[in-house]
């Protein structure tokens, strides 16, 4: 099952809005963007979950660039999003994954995590 350059471009506006400022601090575009039963393993070795760890002022700002974007498909209505992280304010980098899920004509993303990397190694 191969995806068009449409979804894998759709898919890649989402994850980038999930760093963008004024998302990540907006419990309201937030919600838009998970699912119900999200949850995330952290790259801090954290497992968060939606409604127990999104406040009121969101997930905190971040400053991150994105590369590497690859888009799998699971099913039709499910794929995993991979890509490389690095995280500006802490120099660090890692690796990220997604599973988005198409529930009622919208992608949200269901699973996330981080694992921080050694990029000299």
């Amino acid at each position: 099952m191969k995806t068009d350059n449409y979804l894998k471009a759709h898919i890649k506006e989402l994850e980038e809005k999930l760093l963008n400022p004024e998302v990540r601090s907006s419990r309201t575009e937030l919600k838009k963007l998970l699912a119900d039963d999200f949850f995330e393993f952290g790259s801090s070795g954290k497992v968060l979950y939606k409604d127990e760890e999104i406040g009121e002022s969101g997930i905190g700002i971040v400053r991150m660039t994105l590369s590497d974007f690859e888009v799998h498909p699971l099913s039709d209505s499910v794929l995993l999003a991979t890509y490389s992280i690095f995280n500006v304010e802490n120099k660090q980098h890692s690796l990220r994954s997604s599973i988005w899920k198409l529930n009622e004509g919208k992608w949200k993303m269901v699973f996330h995590q981080g694992t921080k990397t050694d990029p000299s190694a």
